[in-house]
């Protein structure tokens, strides 16, 4: 056990040996060039796990690894809960029907068309597959951690799906601004801002999509970018039912039903929050302790995640993605036009 007494103390150096590369990886991210790139410490996180991952991992005493999968899983699923502190309900109201339709339809929509294109002409695995349009059709690399516990996917295919949201995620959010300024984009401020956050990636990079376009598009593509944060949940909660049911038919014997509980907890927080019961200032540090928290389990997940498995998997989930940002940029747009007439 990790934390039985003679393990513990092992446990608690591998979880702090975590921490310490998500501090650093928080300083760097908090550096004015990644800011402006919308490079969250979630990202920078990854990135360092797996460079030490690849170098001076042999280094590291293995009673400390139990540690390390702590932080890639308890703390993962800890910090999805508390996720539940960035959303509430009245956000769903602000937008009005067009949010709910746009955010619904682009989750759903783009999740089935990742998957098809993914497992039945890339002939990507299912995992994979997953993992890439999750983390194209909710919230980027959030979305990403919170399903790999669900699919039991290996580490290094939850990295490879958040590097595709790193890529496409940031070409979005130039892209964006640059063709609502340059009229290519039929629509006013606050539709745009719909548009932002129904389709891109990252909640940093419609934040910065959001402002480069003014405030009214900021404050409407953060609303919708929020409901789609919310989604997470009965995401899951079909996406675990939906596996059951396929692993029981696709065997023999009967396989029991995986229930996310923290997708559920995820929900209780959020409708905590929507009550409007603790001051801004503490919401805003809980919100911070949640980031780093995520940011221990990037890192974490870096830290599991060898080069030399990438080999096998090569440039498909890169031509998945692709697909997927090309579906958003024109899908979303129809599906916005849609949901405004409503």
């Amino acid at each position: 056990m990790a934390f039985s007494k003679e393990n513990r103390a092992n446990t608690l150096s591998g979880i702090l040996f975590v921490a310490l590369f998500s501090a650093s990886a928080t300083y760097l991210a908090d550096f004015s060039f990644l800011k402006n790139l919308g490079i969250s410490p979630l990202i920078v996180g990854i990135l360092l796990g797996m460079v030490y991952a690849n170098t001076l991992r042999d280094k590291l005493p293995a009673k400390w690894v139990p540690g390390i999968q702590f932080s890639m899983k308890i703390i993962l699923r800890a910090a999805i809960i508390f996720y539940g502190f960035r959303v509430t309900f009245q956000n769903i109201e602000q937008v009005g029907v067009a949010g709910i339709i746009t955010s619904a339809s682009i989750v759903t929509f783009t999740f089935i068309i990742g998957y098809f294109v993914g497992t039945k002409i890339l002939g990507l695995d299912k995992d994979t597959a997953m993992l890439v349009s999750v983390g194209s059709s909710i919230c980027g690399a959030a979305a990403v951690l919170a399903t790999e516990p669900v699919v039991k996917a290996e580490p290094y295919k939850s990295a490879v799906a958040v590097g595709t949201v790193v890529i496409f995620g940031t070409i979005a959010m130039f892209l964006y601004p640059y063709l609502f300024k340059a009229g290519l984009v039929p629509l006013d401020i606050k539709e745009m801002g719909i548009y932002i956050g129904g389709t891109v990636h990252e909640v940093a990079h419609v934040v910065t999509a959001g402002n480069s376009i003014g405030e009214e598009s900021a404050k409407y593509a953060v609303i919708v970018k929020m409901i789609r944060v919310m989604l997470i949940a009965p995401f899951l909660l079909i996406l675990g039912f939906w596996l059951s049911k396929k692993k029981s038919t696709d065997r023999v014997k009967k396989t029991t039903i995986t229930i996310p509980w923290f997708a559920l907890f995820f929900i209780a927080v959020a409708g905590f929050n929507s009550l409007d019961l603790l001051p801004n200032k503490l919401v805003d540090n809980i919100n911070k302790l949640d980031t780093f928290a995520l940011t221990m389990a990037m890192t974490a997940m870096g830290m599991e995640t060898n080069i030399a498995k990438f080999k096998n998997v090569g440039l498909k989930p890169i031509y998945l993605a692709f697909v997927l940002f090309l579906w958003l940029i024109f899908g979303g747009f129809y599906i916005v036009k849609f949901a405004l007439n409503f």
